[in-house]
Parts: structure tokens; C-alpha cells; sequence
């Protein structure tokens, strides 16, 4: 199933994308999609509706975040080899975990907003997971059980935020709208290989990046389960696992994105984004 959100901000609706891309309303069955619409139980009972039997959504409505009412929005750092390169960055030996606040997620079209006094905004297309099932101390080999889809995540980062202003990555990661998730959540039977899905960035209509997830230094199963040891993930929590190089930073001489950019991302199987950049 491809589930989304739809509707204006703070008024969305549940729906679904059938198999023709058309969209139907699911607030008959469910009144959102929180982490508990996203329990195996639930998205069983999702499963077994007839499409053709729920109202169609005419239209081009927004898409808000596949998920809502979320414990947390957790991120892994710097998890391609090229990227790490091309940062200057060691490959790291364990994931780098780092966490996005909640308020940063926004629907994968909303405008991304220019932080005051940013001077370095940037790009990165990334694959998340959602969170179906509670994990504590889980093992790799059974990691993704516990993952109810995924979804295409913009981590909009402020360089000068996240490394020049000391302490932690967090506050370079977590002004409003640097959190673009969706357009929607795929459960994990339309994704055959999680580890297998090509992934691009463009920032007004030049290719910036080009990357695969089968590149990932720690696959989506090893970062699940390491999270799992050092937090309990709760269903609807997000972890999004890592960029492909083409970031701005990595440019010669870096780039960053201004006022008026326009950022369109994707990853095969999960759909697009298109982001405006606006001043905050």
C-alpha cells in the first residue's frame, strides 16, 4: 500500500494512492495516520480493503507528512562512503546518531524555510524508515520486521548551524521544515529490496546527486537495530539513514541553496519532492 496524508496543514486527511495513482479517502476507517494506524495489526486490516470501494479524492490536494503524533525523528550521519569523502569525514565504524526535532517535519511539497542568519542551507535525499512495531534490544536479522514502510526524506541541514556554532549536529537539522517526509509511506511489500533503490537530487533542475541505497555503510536493518540499543522506538518514529555524495558542502567551491531555489528529490518506488526555498 502507498498511504499518505492529505488535506491543508493541520486539517489532513487519511488516504490512499490505488494502484492506477488515484487517491482515496480513508477517513472512514481510520480518523489518521499515527504511529498506532501503523501497527501490523492495522495496516492488516488496511490491507484487506478494496481499493475501488473507497471514495476517490478528485483534484491535486497537499500531501502533509505520512505520519503523525510522532515520539521522535531520529537520523544517521554520514552512512554513504562517498559522502563521507566528500565531507572530509572518516567513515565512521558505527552509525552516527543524531536527532531532528519533531516540529521539523513537513509535507514533502511544503516550502523549506531559509533559517535567519543561515548562510549555509543544504540538501540531502535520504531513505526513511517508520516505525510499525515497538523494538528495544533488537537484532539485525529480524530489525525490519519491526518497520511498518518507508518514505522519501529531504534532511535539510544549516551547516554553519550544525558544525561551526558548536555542540551537536541537532540544531543545524531541526528548524521548521527541514524535514520534508512523504509523499508517502510504502509498506514494506512494495519495496522488494530496501538495499537496492536509486535515489537523485536536483536543485533547480541540475542533478546535484545521483546515489543507491546499496551503498549504505550500515544498512537500513543494522541502523534500526542499533538504535534499538541505545533507544525504544516507538511506532510512527521516523529514522532516516543517510545521503549519497552531491551535497553542497562536498561542491568545489561549496554551495548552498538561496531564496527562491527550488530542491526536487526522489527515490524509486517512494515517489517525489519539490521544495521552494522561503525566507524563515
Amino acid at each position: 500500500m502507498k498511504l499518505v496524508r492529505y488535506g491543508e496543514k493541520g486539517a489532513e486527511k487519511p488516504g490512499l494512492i490505488d494502484k492506477s495513482g488515484q487517491l482515496r479517502d480513508l477517513s472512514a476507517h481510520l480518523k489518521d495516520l499515527t504511529g498506532e494506524a501503523y501497527a501490523p495489526e492495522s495496516l492488516k486490516k488496511l490491507s484487506a480493503l478494496d481499493p475501488a470501494s473507497l471514495p476517490a479524492v478528485s483534484g491535486k490536494p497537499r500531501f502533509g507528512a505520512p505520519v503523525t503524533g510522532i515520539s521522535k525523528f531520529v537520523a544517521i550521519g554520514l552512512n554513504y562512503s562517498d559522502h563521507a569523502k566528500e565531507t572530509g569525514a572518516a567513515i565512521p565504524t558505527e552509525p552516527i546518531i543524531f536527532m531532528k526535532a519533531n516540529t521539523s517535519l513537513s509535507g514533502p511539497n511544503d516550502a523549506v524555510e531559509k533559517p535567519r542568519g543561515s548562510t549555509k542551507l543544504d540538501w540531502e535525499v535520504e531513505i526513511a524508515a517508520i516505525i510499525g512495531t515497538r523494538a528495544k534490544y533488537v537484532s539485525e536479522a529480524d530489525a525490519l520486521n519491526y518497520v511498518a514502510g518507508y518514505c522519501v526524506c529531504n534532511d535539510v541541514s544549516e551547516r554553519n548551524f550544525q558544525t561551526e556554532r558548536l555542540g551537536q549536529w541537532t540544531k543545524g537539522k531541526s528548524h521548521d521544515t527541514f524535514g520534508p517526509v512523504g509523499p508517502w509511506l510504502a509498506t514494506k511489500d512494495e519495496i522488494a529490496d530496501v538495499q537496492n533503490l536509486s535515489m537523485w537530487l536536483d536543485v533547480n533542475g541540475k542533478r546535484r546527486q545521483t546515489g543507491s541505497t546499496k551503498t549504505m555503510i550500515f544498512t537500513m536493518a543494522k541502523c534500526i537495530s542499533y538504535v534499538s540499543q541505545f533507544m525504544t522506538l516507538l511506532p510512527g518514529d521516523i529514522i532516516t539513514t543517510g545521503t549519497p555524495p552531491g551535497v553542497g558542502l562536498g561542491m568545489k567551491p561549496p554551495t548552498f541553496l538561496n531564496v527562491g531555489d527550488v530542491v526536487t528529490l526522489g527515490i524509486e518506488g517512494l515517489g517525489e519532492q519539490r521544495q521552494e526555498i522561503v525566507a524563515a
